[in-house]
């Protein structure tokens, strides 16, 4: 048991670009201050967004409420009426942390894979030391 949260925080959307696929579009957003800078690919038919839209973000390990490890039950073996984080959330997706980079100053990027679906987040160390390569959970919610 424990939290599941691993980051979290709310983006500005300030680029929409749909032209490459699709149903596809890649998000460029920033955080409050600025030091916080994700490109996230959505399907647009889920999750349309435009510019000056506001994003919450949680990559989570696990969609259980109460924290506990999924223990080898994927994310759709989730029984009917059990609540779950996915719940209070409008989409998610269940990928891969699958590389790191050293960024300028004190700053890292972290590269995941939503089955072919990308985040690039970079970030102060100091907010991204939780993430590890490791199976997660995106949750978006406007």
């Amino acid at each position: 048991m424990g939290d599941a949260t691993l980051y979290s925080d709310t983006f500005t959307i300030f680029d929409v670009n749909a032209a490459k696929y699709d149903r596809v579009s890649r998000l460029s957003a920033h955080t409050e201050g600025g030091e916080t800078t994700l490109t996230l690919d959505v399907n647009s038919e889920l999750l349309p967004c435009s510019n000056g839209d506001r994003l919450q973000i949680l990559l989570a390990s696990t969609l259980s409420l109460d924290g506990s490890q999924d223990d080898g039950k994927g994310w759709r073996d989730v029984g009917r009426g059990e609540a779950s984080l996915a719940d209070e959330y409008d989409y998610v997706c269940y990928g891969k942390i699958y590389r790191f980079e050293e960024g300028d100053d004190e700053k890292i990027k972290v590269f995941v894979s939503f089955g072919g679906l990308l985040l690039y987040l970079e970030g102060p160390y100091k907010n991204l030391t939780s993430l590890k390569i490791d199976h997660v959970y995106l949750c978006l919610k406007k």
